[in-house]
Protein backbone atom coordinates (compact mmCIF):
# COMPACT_ATOMS: atom_id res chain seq x y z
CA UNK A 1 0.00 0.00 0.00
CA UNK A 2 1.38 3.39 -0.97
CA UNK A 3 1.29 5.83 1.91
CA UNK A 4 -0.47 9.13 1.22
CA UNK A 5 1.77 12.18 1.67
CA UNK A 6 1.26 14.19 4.83
CA UNK A 7 0.72 17.92 4.60
CA UNK A 8 1.27 18.86 8.22
CA UNK A 9 1.63 22.54 7.41
CA UNK A 10 -1.81 22.77 5.82
CA UNK A 11 -4.73 23.60 8.13
CA UNK A 12 -7.09 20.71 8.76
CA UNK A 13 -10.39 21.16 6.95
CA UNK A 14 -12.97 18.37 7.33
CA UNK A 15 -15.19 19.90 4.67
CA UNK A 16 -12.89 18.28 2.11
CA UNK A 17 -13.77 14.90 3.60
CA UNK A 18 -17.57 15.28 3.52
CA UNK A 19 -19.47 13.08 1.13
CA UNK A 20 -20.94 14.71 -1.95
CA UNK A 21 -24.49 14.92 -0.60
CA UNK A 22 -23.43 16.62 2.64
CA UNK A 23 -20.98 18.94 0.89
CA UNK A 24 -23.85 20.33 -1.17
CA UNK A 25 -25.94 21.19 1.91
CA UNK A 26 -26.39 24.44 3.75
CA UNK A 27 -27.14 24.26 7.46
CA UNK A 28 -30.74 24.90 8.51
CA UNK A 29 -31.15 28.55 9.47
CA UNK A 30 -32.98 28.79 12.82
CA UNK A 31 -33.12 32.60 12.71
CA UNK A 32 -32.01 34.85 15.55
CA UNK A 33 -30.08 33.60 18.59
CA UNK A 34 -33.11 33.65 20.86
CA UNK A 35 -31.37 32.63 24.12
CA UNK A 36 -29.03 35.60 23.71
CA UNK A 37 -31.94 37.90 22.88
CA UNK A 38 -33.82 36.79 26.00
CA UNK A 39 -30.82 37.85 28.05
CA UNK A 40 -30.67 41.16 26.20
CA UNK A 41 -34.35 42.11 26.33
CA UNK A 42 -35.51 40.11 29.34
CA UNK A 43 -39.23 39.72 29.88
CA UNK A 44 -40.15 42.46 27.41
CA UNK A 45 -39.16 40.53 24.30
CA UNK A 46 -42.00 39.58 21.93
CA UNK A 47 -40.98 36.31 20.28
CA UNK A 48 -43.05 36.17 17.11
CA UNK A 49 -40.58 34.52 14.75
CA UNK A 50 -40.65 30.77 15.45
CA UNK A 51 -44.35 29.82 15.18
CA UNK A 52 -44.48 28.70 18.78
CA UNK A 53 -47.73 28.44 20.71
CA UNK A 54 -47.52 31.38 23.09
CA UNK A 55 -50.33 29.98 25.27
CA UNK A 56 -48.06 27.18 26.41
CA UNK A 57 -48.75 23.46 26.85
CA UNK A 58 -51.45 21.70 28.78
CA UNK A 59 -50.87 21.81 32.56
CA UNK A 60 -51.40 18.05 32.47
CA UNK A 61 -48.43 17.74 30.10
CA UNK A 62 -46.21 19.75 32.44
CA UNK A 63 -47.33 17.62 35.39
CA UNK A 64 -46.56 14.41 33.50
CA UNK A 65 -43.11 15.64 32.50
CA UNK A 66 -42.30 16.60 36.08
CA UNK A 67 -43.33 13.14 37.24
CA UNK A 68 -41.11 11.58 34.56
CA UNK A 69 -38.08 13.39 36.00
CA UNK A 70 -37.90 10.86 38.83
CA UNK A 71 -36.82 8.18 36.33
CA UNK A 72 -34.63 10.36 34.13
CA UNK A 73 -31.63 8.18 34.98
CA UNK A 74 -33.38 5.33 33.15
CA UNK A 75 -33.40 4.96 29.38
CA UNK A 76 -36.76 5.88 27.86
CA UNK A 77 -38.99 3.26 26.30
CA UNK A 78 -37.29 2.65 22.92
CA UNK A 79 -40.64 1.72 21.38
CA UNK A 80 -42.62 4.59 22.87
CA UNK A 81 -45.36 2.03 23.47
CA UNK A 82 -47.64 4.14 25.68
CA UNK A 83 -47.60 7.16 23.37
CA UNK A 84 -48.11 4.99 20.28
CA UNK A 85 -51.04 3.24 21.95
CA UNK A 86 -52.59 6.62 22.81
CA UNK A 87 -52.15 7.83 19.23
CA UNK A 88 -53.60 4.59 17.88
CA UNK A 89 -56.72 5.03 20.03
CA UNK A 90 -56.94 8.71 19.10
CA UNK A 91 -56.92 8.04 15.36
CA UNK A 92 -58.48 4.57 15.32
CA UNK A 93 -55.49 2.87 13.69
CA UNK A 94 -53.06 0.11 14.55
CA UNK A 95 -49.85 0.85 16.43
CA UNK A 96 -47.95 -0.79 13.57
CA UNK A 97 -48.80 2.26 11.44
CA UNK A 98 -47.09 4.82 13.69
CA UNK A 99 -43.48 5.98 13.86
CA UNK A 100 -42.34 8.37 16.59
CA UNK A 101 -39.76 11.05 15.90
CA UNK A 102 -37.68 13.72 17.56
CA UNK A 103 -40.12 16.23 16.16
CA UNK A 104 -41.55 15.67 12.69
CA UNK A 105 -38.32 17.18 11.32
CA UNK A 106 -36.42 13.96 12.05
CA UNK A 107 -39.08 11.89 10.33
CA UNK A 108 -39.10 14.07 7.21
CA UNK A 109 -35.34 13.56 6.96
CA UNK A 110 -35.61 9.81 7.58
CA UNK A 111 -38.00 9.36 4.68
CA UNK A 112 -35.45 10.37 2.06
CA UNK A 113 -32.70 8.47 3.87
CA UNK A 114 -34.78 5.30 3.64
CA UNK A 115 -36.46 5.70 0.26
CA UNK A 116 -34.40 8.04 -1.95
CA UNK A 117 -30.89 8.04 -3.38
CA UNK A 118 -29.02 9.54 -6.38
CA UNK A 119 -31.01 7.33 -8.76
CA UNK A 120 -34.34 8.84 -7.62
CA UNK A 121 -36.04 12.22 -7.61
CA UNK A 122 -38.07 14.01 -4.93
CA UNK A 123 -40.80 16.53 -5.74
CA UNK A 124 -41.64 19.52 -3.54
CA UNK A 125 -43.08 22.99 -3.96
CA UNK A 126 -41.35 26.32 -4.24
CA UNK A 127 -41.82 28.19 -0.93
CA UNK A 128 -42.41 24.90 0.86
CA UNK A 129 -40.86 23.98 4.20
CA UNK A 130 -37.06 24.32 4.08
CA UNK A 131 -36.49 20.76 5.34
CA UNK A 132 -37.74 19.17 2.10
CA UNK A 133 -34.83 20.27 -0.11
CA UNK A 134 -32.42 19.62 2.75
CA UNK A 135 -33.71 16.06 3.15
CA UNK A 136 -33.47 15.54 -0.60
CA UNK A 137 -29.89 16.79 -0.74
CA UNK A 138 -28.88 14.74 2.29
CA UNK A 139 -29.93 11.59 0.42
CA UNK A 140 -28.16 12.74 -2.75
CA UNK A 141 -31.50 12.52 -4.55
CA UNK A 142 -32.52 14.68 -7.49
CA UNK A 143 -34.67 17.67 -6.45
CA UNK A 144 -37.69 18.72 -8.50
CA UNK A 145 -38.87 22.08 -7.19
CA UNK A 146 -42.23 22.98 -8.74
CA UNK A 147 -43.09 26.70 -9.05
CA UNK A 148 -45.73 27.86 -6.60
CA UNK A 149 -49.07 29.35 -7.54
CA UNK A 150 -48.89 33.05 -8.47
CA UNK A 151 -49.44 35.83 -5.94
CA UNK A 152 -52.71 36.63 -7.69
CA UNK A 153 -54.23 33.21 -6.99
CA UNK A 154 -57.56 33.73 -5.26
CA UNK A 155 -57.30 31.23 -2.39
CA UNK A 156 -53.68 30.03 -2.20
CA UNK A 157 -51.25 32.74 -3.31
CA UNK A 158 -47.70 31.33 -3.32
CA UNK A 159 -49.15 27.96 -2.32
CA UNK A 160 -48.78 24.48 -3.82
CA UNK A 161 -49.72 24.02 -7.49
CA UNK A 162 -50.92 20.43 -7.14
CA UNK A 163 -51.64 19.95 -10.84
CA UNK A 164 -48.12 21.02 -11.74
CA UNK A 165 -46.65 18.87 -8.98
CA UNK A 166 -48.51 15.79 -10.23
CA UNK A 167 -47.27 16.52 -13.76
CA UNK A 168 -43.69 16.86 -12.45
CA UNK A 169 -43.61 13.29 -11.13
CA UNK A 170 -41.23 11.20 -13.23
CA UNK A 171 -40.59 7.50 -13.60
CA UNK A 172 -37.72 7.85 -11.11
CA UNK A 173 -39.69 9.87 -8.53
CA UNK A 174 -39.79 8.20 -5.14
CA UNK A 175 -41.25 10.89 -2.84
CA UNK A 176 -43.49 13.95 -3.00
CA UNK A 177 -43.58 16.40 -0.08
CA UNK A 178 -46.73 18.43 0.54
CA UNK A 179 -47.32 20.80 3.46
CA UNK A 180 -50.93 21.46 4.34
CA UNK A 181 -51.20 24.13 5.65
CA UNK A 182 -47.85 25.32 4.33
CA UNK A 183 -44.98 26.97 6.14
CA UNK A 184 -44.03 29.79 5.47
CA UNK A 185 -46.99 30.95 3.38
CA UNK A 186 -49.82 29.78 5.67
CA UNK A 187 -51.81 28.71 2.60
CA UNK A 188 -53.62 25.40 2.12
CA UNK A 189 -55.47 23.14 -0.29
CA UNK A 190 -58.75 21.37 0.42
CA UNK A 191 -59.65 17.73 0.87
CA UNK A 192 -60.96 17.36 -2.67
CA UNK A 193 -57.74 18.69 -4.18
CA UNK A 194 -55.67 16.20 -2.20
CA UNK A 195 -57.91 13.32 -3.20
CA UNK A 196 -57.54 14.23 -6.89
CA UNK A 197 -53.78 14.54 -6.48
CA UNK A 198 -53.49 11.07 -4.94
CA UNK A 199 -55.55 9.63 -7.79
CA UNK A 200 -53.13 11.17 -10.32
CA UNK A 201 -49.92 9.95 -8.68
CA UNK A 202 -48.56 6.42 -9.29
CA UNK A 203 -49.03 3.99 -6.42
CA UNK A 204 -45.26 3.47 -6.04
CA UNK A 205 -44.64 7.17 -5.32
CA UNK A 206 -44.77 7.99 -1.61
CA UNK A 207 -46.82 11.13 -0.92
CA UNK A 208 -45.88 12.82 2.35
CA UNK A 209 -48.44 15.28 3.74
CA UNK A 210 -46.87 17.41 6.46
CA UNK A 211 -49.68 18.48 8.80
CA UNK A 212 -47.63 20.32 11.43
CA UNK A 213 -50.25 23.08 11.64
CA UNK A 214 -53.40 21.05 11.09
CA UNK A 215 -54.79 21.59 14.61
CA UNK A 216 -55.12 25.31 13.85
CA UNK A 217 -57.36 24.75 10.82
CA UNK A 218 -60.88 26.18 11.08
CA UNK A 219 -61.93 26.54 7.43
CA UNK A 220 -64.57 24.32 5.79
CA UNK A 221 -63.34 21.79 3.28
CA UNK A 222 -60.03 21.02 4.98
CA UNK A 223 -59.88 18.18 7.50
CA UNK A 224 -56.88 15.86 7.53
CA UNK A 225 -55.10 13.52 5.12
CA UNK A 226 -55.40 10.84 7.81
CA UNK A 227 -58.91 10.10 6.54
CA UNK A 228 -57.33 8.81 3.29
CA UNK A 229 -54.56 6.56 4.60
CA UNK A 230 -56.66 3.38 4.41
CA UNK A 231 -57.39 3.91 0.72
CA UNK A 232 -53.90 5.05 -0.30
CA UNK A 233 -51.06 2.90 1.12
CA UNK A 234 -48.51 5.26 -0.46
CA UNK A 235 -49.81 8.16 1.67
CA UNK A 236 -47.75 9.25 4.70
CA UNK A 237 -49.01 11.86 7.17
CA UNK A 238 -46.56 13.68 9.47
CA UNK A 239 -47.67 15.40 12.68
CA UNK A 240 -45.97 17.21 15.55
CA UNK A 241 -46.56 18.17 19.18
CA UNK A 242 -44.45 21.32 18.73
CA UNK A 243 -47.15 23.69 17.46
CA UNK A 244 -50.72 23.52 18.79
CA UNK A 245 -49.67 21.27 21.70
CA UNK A 246 -46.87 23.75 22.57
CA UNK A 247 -44.18 21.15 23.26
CA UNK A 248 -41.58 22.59 20.88
CA UNK A 249 -38.86 22.27 23.51
CA UNK A 250 -39.63 18.61 24.14
CA UNK A 251 -39.28 17.55 20.45
CA UNK A 252 -42.00 14.99 19.82
CA UNK A 253 -43.53 14.12 16.46
CA UNK A 254 -45.00 11.14 14.66
CA UNK A 255 -46.14 9.93 11.30
CA UNK A 256 -48.88 7.60 10.19
CA UNK A 257 -48.26 5.32 7.22
CA UNK A 258 -48.79 1.85 5.84
CA UNK A 259 -47.27 -0.79 8.11
CA UNK A 260 -44.71 -1.68 5.42
CA UNK A 261 -43.48 1.93 5.33
CA UNK A 262 -43.22 1.95 9.11
CA UNK A 263 -41.20 -1.28 9.05
CA UNK A 264 -38.64 0.29 6.72
CA UNK A 265 -38.34 3.46 8.80
CA UNK A 266 -37.86 1.45 11.99
CA UNK A 267 -34.65 0.02 10.52
CA UNK A 268 -33.08 3.48 10.63
CA UNK A 269 -34.85 5.13 13.57
CA UNK A 270 -32.53 5.82 16.49
CA UNK A 271 -33.24 3.53 19.43
CA UNK A 272 -34.10 6.25 21.95
CA UNK A 273 -35.07 9.14 19.70
CA UNK A 274 -37.76 10.40 22.09
CA UNK A 275 -36.67 11.08 25.64
CA UNK A 276 -38.82 10.07 28.61
CA UNK A 277 -40.05 13.62 29.29
CA UNK A 278 -41.18 14.06 25.68
CA UNK A 279 -43.00 10.72 25.72
CA UNK A 280 -44.83 11.55 28.94
CA UNK A 281 -45.66 15.13 27.96
CA UNK A 282 -46.95 14.23 24.50
CA UNK A 283 -49.22 11.48 25.84
CA UNK A 284 -50.72 13.81 28.45
CA UNK A 285 -51.10 16.67 25.97
CA UNK A 286 -52.95 14.42 23.53
CA UNK A 287 -55.47 13.53 26.23
CA UNK A 288 -56.26 17.14 27.18
CA UNK A 289 -58.86 18.01 24.55
CA UNK A 290 -60.10 21.04 26.49
CA UNK A 291 -56.70 22.73 26.36
CA UNK A 292 -56.35 22.07 22.64
CA UNK A 293 -59.82 23.52 22.02
CA UNK A 294 -58.83 26.62 23.99
CA UNK A 295 -55.67 26.97 21.89
CA UNK A 296 -57.63 26.62 18.65
CA UNK A 297 -60.25 29.20 19.61
CA UNK A 298 -57.73 31.70 20.90
CA UNK A 299 -55.47 31.36 17.88
CA UNK A 300 -58.36 31.83 15.45
CA UNK A 301 -59.64 34.96 17.18
CA UNK A 302 -56.18 36.51 17.62
CA UNK A 303 -55.24 35.73 14.02
CA UNK A 304 -58.37 37.44 12.73
CA UNK A 305 -57.82 40.43 15.03
CA UNK A 306 -54.17 40.82 14.07
CA UNK A 307 -54.86 40.53 10.32
CA UNK A 308 -57.52 43.26 10.63
CA UNK A 309 -55.18 45.53 12.62
CA UNK A 310 -52.37 45.00 10.09
CA UNK A 311 -54.75 45.74 7.21
CA UNK A 312 -55.72 49.04 8.82
CA UNK A 313 -52.05 49.95 8.73
CA UNK A 314 -51.67 48.98 5.08
CA UNK A 315 -49.97 45.61 5.59
CA UNK A 316 -51.29 42.83 3.36
CA UNK A 317 -51.39 39.30 4.80
CA UNK A 318 -51.71 36.11 2.81
CA UNK A 319 -54.66 33.95 3.87
CA UNK A 320 -53.60 31.63 6.68
CA UNK A 321 -54.81 28.50 8.45
CA UNK A 322 -51.88 28.39 10.84
CA UNK A 323 -50.62 30.20 13.93
CA UNK A 324 -48.74 32.75 11.82
CA UNK A 325 -49.33 35.16 8.97
CA UNK A 326 -47.08 36.03 6.06
CA UNK A 327 -47.02 39.78 5.50
CA UNK A 328 -46.21 40.89 1.96
CA UNK A 329 -44.66 44.35 2.08
CA UNK A 330 -44.16 44.65 -1.65
CA UNK A 331 -40.61 45.77 -0.95
CA UNK A 332 -37.50 44.42 0.73
CA UNK A 333 -38.46 43.55 4.30
CA UNK A 334 -35.00 43.57 5.88
CA UNK A 335 -35.10 47.20 7.02
CA UNK A 336 -38.46 46.87 8.76
CA UNK A 337 -37.40 43.59 10.39
CA UNK A 338 -34.32 45.34 11.78
CA UNK A 339 -36.36 48.21 13.22
CA UNK A 340 -38.71 45.76 14.93
CA UNK A 341 -35.73 43.80 16.24
CA UNK A 342 -34.28 46.90 17.89
CA UNK A 343 -37.59 47.32 19.73
CA UNK A 344 -37.50 43.78 21.05
CA UNK A 345 -40.05 42.39 18.59
CA UNK A 346 -38.72 39.29 16.83
CA UNK A 347 -40.29 38.32 13.50
CA UNK A 348 -38.90 36.11 10.74
CA UNK A 349 -37.67 37.57 7.44
CA UNK A 350 -38.27 35.15 4.57
CA UNK A 351 -35.36 36.03 2.30
CA UNK A 352 -33.94 32.55 2.85
CA UNK A 353 -37.10 31.13 1.28
CA UNK A 354 -36.77 33.38 -1.76
CA UNK A 355 -39.37 35.81 -0.41
CA UNK A 356 -37.31 38.88 0.55
CA UNK A 357 -40.38 41.12 0.46
CA UNK A 358 -42.15 39.24 3.26
CA UNK A 359 -42.12 38.81 7.03
CA UNK A 360 -43.54 35.78 8.81
CA UNK A 361 -45.20 36.80 12.07
CA UNK A 362 -46.34 34.25 14.65
CA UNK A 363 -49.63 34.80 16.48
CA UNK A 364 -48.72 35.72 20.04
CA UNK A 365 -50.67 36.60 23.15
CA UNK A 366 -52.68 39.81 22.88
CA UNK A 367 -50.03 41.83 24.70
CA UNK A 368 -47.34 40.55 22.32
CA UNK A 369 -49.47 41.33 19.29
CA UNK A 370 -50.09 44.82 20.64
CA UNK A 371 -46.33 45.30 21.10
CA UNK A 372 -45.85 44.30 17.49
CA UNK A 373 -48.39 46.86 16.33
CA UNK A 374 -46.87 49.58 18.51
CA UNK A 375 -43.44 48.80 17.08
CA UNK A 376 -44.82 48.92 13.54
CA UNK A 377 -46.45 52.29 14.27
CA UNK A 378 -43.18 53.63 15.67
CA UNK A 379 -41.25 52.31 12.65
CA UNK A 380 -43.49 53.79 9.96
Amino acid sequence: MTARPRCDDAPFDATRLANAATAALRAYDPGHDLPALRQRFGAVIAELGSNENALGPSPRAIEAMRAALADVFRYPDPRGAALKAALARHWGIGVDRIVLGNGSHELLMMLTQCFADPAHSVVFSQYGFAVYPIATAAAGAQPICVPALPRTHATAPLGHDLDAMAAAVRADTRLVYLANPNNPTGTWFGDGALTRFLENVPRDVLVVVDEAYNEFVDTPGLSTALRLVDDHPNLIVARTFSKAYALAGARAGYLVADASVVAVLERLRESFNLNSLALAGAEAALADRDHLDHVRRTNASERAWLVAELAQRGYACLPSQTNFVLVDLGRDAAQLERRLFERGVIVRPMGGYGLPHTLRISIGRREENERLLAALDASS
